[in-house]
């Protein structure tokens, strides 16, 4: 019998053949890379990142559709996030280096290692404490189940169940605030399951290890759909909220031109055919914001 270790790395391919497919199919969608550098832009470039040329981008790259490594090497960074992050280097008239990096160590090094943290990070109170943001997609939350729930997994009912969930995410804390209901009411907690790469969690649902994962609705529409029939999600999105481009705390002026940036991408066309490259129309926004207000609190 096959070891679970080897089931592991077997469901991990099936996910990046996924997205090796997804990119494939996606090379004769718009290419970001066609954007010219918008010169009223470029000029407000700050003058270190002048000197550099190179825009640096921290991202956590196990979350198709908004990253992930493809390419016939396996290791070349693609999806939603690495194309904004294009459009927005190729407006200002700088390269880009877009960074693997653990979820968790991104915020911390923003401005220091990173100039910009791209990563489908959702827009929380809580993190306006360590870096400013700049709104630029839309996401929700989003239960998945193996295909049948087998486990009879209730999401108004998790006490007690085994549930994946990446770390540093609001996903943990959404499920970890669930599981101190539970205890309140006198229930088990919910097992809940941590893995830095939310490929890792996906491998551990269709193979058993746990019951449900709770994430952002954009990736776990692509994880049912890349999974091949393995997955199906369970009951609607929920907490709907912006997701955002990660900044220097206080650096303002860099966070209105990157603000600015994306704008230009949103005014001229360009953002609606990198989510339409990608499926993701409905996440759409109709405007790039500095700290936009937020009502979530973790």
């Amino acid at each position: 019998m096959r070891s679970l270790e080897s089931t592991f790395k077997a469901l991990t391919m099936l996910l990046a053949l996924g997205g090796a497919a997804a990119a494939a199919k996606a090379e004769t969608a718009f290419d970001p890379s066609t954007i010219a550098a918008d010169p009223s832009l470029a000029a407000k470039v700050p003058n270190d990142l002048v000197t550099k040329g190179v825009l640096t981008v921290g991202s956590d790259t196990s979350y198709p559709p908004a990253e992930f490594l493809a390419g016939q090497d396996g290791m070349t960074p693609d999806g939603i996030d690495v194309d904004i992050a294009k459009g927005i280097a190729r407006l200002l008239g700088l390269k880009l280096d877009f960074v693997t990096a653990e979820f968790d160590a991104i915020l911390p090094a923003i401005g220091s290692k990173y100039d910009l943290g791209i990563s489908a990070f959702t827009i929380t109170k809580t993190r306006y404490g360590a870096v400013d943001f700049v709104s630029y997609f839309n996401a929700g939350k989003q239960w998945a189940v193996r295909v049948g729930n087998p486990t009879q997994f209730d999401p108004e009912h998790p006490c007690g169940a085994n549930v994946g969930v990446q770390t540093a995410s609001t996903s943990e804390k959404l499920v970890d605030a669930m599981s101190q209901g539970c205890v309140s009411a006198g229930k088990p907690p919910i097992n809940t399951s941590r893995y830095s790469k939310q490929t890792d969690i996906i491998t551990r649902l269709i193979s058993g290890t746990i019951d449900a994962t709770l994430n952002g609705s954009t990736n776990i529409g692509y994880a049912v759909k890349q999974t091949n029939g393995k997955l199906q999600t369970l009951g609607g999105i929920t907490a709907p909220s912006p997701n955002g481009i990660a900044i220097k705390k206080g650096d303002t002026a860099w966070a209105d031109l990157v603000a600015a940036a994306l704008n230009k991408l949103i005014a001229n066309g360009d953002y609606a055919k990198i989510l339409d490259k990608w499926g993701s129309q409905s996440a759409a926004v109709t405007k790039a914001e500095v700290d936009p207000a937020v009502t979530e609190g973790d």
